[in-house]
């Protein structure tokens, strides 16, 4: 047999079910723009490690109780424009000189191994000297990456990145490391 509910008993309900979409949008937003994002790679200055137009996920919080580390692909604010984001490489970390001879990468006078490289770039930079809490960040595809090498603010800080990019969704899943 069925009974029928009151007015208070109908107003819990519709109460519980209104506290159970707000915690769930809360939650969503926290997870959404503190610990991971999504986001679209617009150029290809990553490949042929993420392609453009990937779809890439972003682990915003990979960085709270650890340094980034060389070779992390990170998004980042742009230190000559921050309004915008890009995609790229950490190579060279707080404290090191980091130059570029005839395509090859050099950390404090010795080569770095960058088993990412497809092709073969031919230019020279620096050398730089990286200052504390700062880093220097290039991309996969030398040939036309935009990166550090070009800018006029040549250092990336610590708190302009904005994540560890860490998976590939979209049009291969794969995981970035």
């Amino acid at each position: 047999m069925k009974t029928k509910m009151t007015k208070k008993e109908i107003m819990q309900e519709i109460l519980s079910y209104v506290k159970t979409i707000a915690i769930s949008l809360l939650a969503a937003y926290i997870v959404c723009s503190k610990i991971v994002t999504q986001a679209q790679v617009p150029s290809g200055s990553m490949e042929d490690t993420i392609m453009t137009g990937s779809r890439v996920i972003m682990y915003r919080a990979a960085y709270w109780l650890e340094d980034p580390a060389r070779g992390d692909i990170v998004a980042f604010r742009l230190p000559d424009d921050e309004s915008q984001l890009l995609l790229k490489r950490i190579i060279g970390l707080p404290g090191e000189t980091v130059e570029g001879i005839d395509g090859k990468v050099y950390i404090n006078g010795e080569e770095l191994e960058e088993p990412y490289i497809d092709t073969v770039y031919y230019g020279s930079f620096g050398p730089y000297v990286i200052p504390e809490d700062c880093y220097f960040m290039m991309g996969d595809n030398r040939g036309i990456s935009w990166d550090s090498r070009f800018w006029n603010n040549k250092f990336v800080s610590k708190s302009a990145i904005q994540g560890k990019v860490k998976i590939e969704l979209y049009p291969e899943l794969k995981i970035l490391e």
